[in-house]
């Protein structure tokens, strides 16, 4: 392969007859991604039962399922050391079944040679190889179908928009009773179900991940340009082109959708800045840092510019960061919170520069009573953001009235109320001056 790959492969393929070439370009494990082989073991160490594919739209993700499936009928390594002889084939409906996993242009058939291909019978649903394995197809909105038949492997793709899920997928589990190692290949664009993450986090899972950009070599010239330009970073850019979980917490404050609709373009001008900080619990232990940019124009709307914070920083690292987002912005303040660290947070940020202007503010409330105003400013419209921040926005979007799910504090989120709340609703004063942002 690394002859292929250096520059001398046409040499190499100009050399092939047609059927050693045919041969060459059916040879998956050789071209293929190591996301898209099945893995050794799964997450616990042990041997896997499902093999949890999630990844972008484009990032070959039926190419694996339909590889996967080949590669056990046949009886090829490293899928199987033996023909498996019963599959099952599980799409969302009976057309998904059809037009994707079995005709599609990555599917069952296409990713077989002339002489390997299985025969269709579209009025029994299933595949048949020339060596007799069978592979029985199933649509997820019947789950009763399910009912009965046994298999020694299956494949389901795009679980996560299965209306029947939970039903589908329980009735596949009690028909995987054939063979020595019944296994089960999921191929699915992540959406935050209570089935998926439950899979996700099975110890007996092999989990593996692609983004669309894995597979360019694969797609259209200017489809990634077009749809990263679009929505890399976004909630939605996120899930489809990079296949990751993307939480709401059901009570949460800040709700995806009005994060998306606040997603604006650069405007031409601020009447004021400011850089808001959150800093580390703990006072001179490195911590987590939040930093938020944020601004306001002649029309009294908010602008969220950055999200410059820091996960883990010592106190002179964070400072640092904090005055080289106000320079780098021409702030008029540097707003920082002081129930944590008192007098260190200002005189550590006047020791790097004292010339900042530094207005402290101290929490005499709790961090969602002191949210609710700035959400309610998210709703009517009058926050926005100027491109996406992932982190910052995962954080809004898992904040209820209990705080994150998982305990953290949300130090991106408290830097960001600060900040708004300093531009918009304490009133504060000061000439304005006009500045062009760079």
């Amino acid at each position: 392969m690394n002859c292929v790959r250096n520059g001398k492969g046409a040499e190499l393929l100009e050399r092939l007859t047609p059927r050693a070439l045919s041969v060459f370009l059916r040879d998956w494990p050789l071209f293929a991604r190591a996301d898209q082989l099945p893995p050794d073991t799964a997450q616990g160490g042990g041997p896997w039962s499902t093999w949890l594919v999630m990844g972008g739209r484009g990032a070959g993700k039926t190419r694996t399922g339909a590889e996967w499936v080949r590669g056990l009928a046949l009886g090829q390594p490293p899928f199987s050391d033996r023909p498996v002889g019963r599959i099952a084939i599980v799409a969302e409906t009976m057309q998904d079944l059809r037009e994707v996993m079995v005709d599609g242009i990555s599917g069952l058939l296409a990713v077989h040679p002339w002489s390997e291909r299985p025969a269709w019978s579209a009025s029994r649903r299933r595949l048949e190889w020339p060596n007799g394995a069978l592979a029985q197809g199933f649509s997820a909105e019947d789950p009763e179908s399910l009912r009965g038949p046994q298999f020694e492997a299956a494949w389901c793709d795009e679980l996560a928009k299965w209306t029947y899920a939970d039903k589908a997928f329980d009735m596949l589990q009690f028909g995987l009773r054939l063979g020595d190692n019944p296994r089960q290949c999921i191929t699915t664009t992540p959406r935050p179900t209570a089935l998926l993450k439950r899979l996700a986090a099975d110890p007996m899972t092999a989990l593996s991940r692609a983004p669309t950009r894995a597979n360019a070599a694969n797609l259209a010239p200017n489809f990634l340009a077009q749809i990263v330009a679009r929505y890399a970073g976004t909630a939605l850019g996120r899930q489809e082109l990079d296949g990751l979980f993307i939480e709401e917490t059901p009570d949460a404050l800040f709700r995806r959708d009005v994060l998306e609709a606040a997603r604006t373009g650069r405007p031409t001008s601020m009447t004021r800045i400011v850089v808001a900080v959150d800093p580390p619990a703990g006072g001179k232990r490195g911590g987590r840092c939040g930093i938020v940019v944020a601004g306001r124009n002649e029309a009294g709307l908010v602008f969220v510019i950055e999200d410059a914070s820091l996960e883990v920083a010592r106190p002179e690292v964070w400072a640092a960061k904090a005055i080289d987002a106000f320079q780098r912005h021409q702030a008029d303040a540097l707003v920082a919170e002081i129930n944590q660290g008192g007098e260190m947070v200002t005189s550590v940020l006047a020791a790097i520069d004292p010339a900042v202007p530094v207005t402290t503010v101290r929490a005499k409330r709790g961090k969602h009573t002191r949210a609710e105003p700035v959400a309610a400013l998210y709703a009517q419209g009058r926050v926005k953001h100027i491109g996406a921040f992932p982190a910052l926005e995962d954080e809004m979007a898992a904040f209820g009235p209990d705080g994150l799910a998982d305990g953290r504090s949300p130090d991106r989120l408290d830097a960001l109320v600060w900040a708004v709340t300093h531009l918009a609703l304490d009133g504060e004063a000061g000439a304005p001056r006009v500045r062009q942002l760079g």
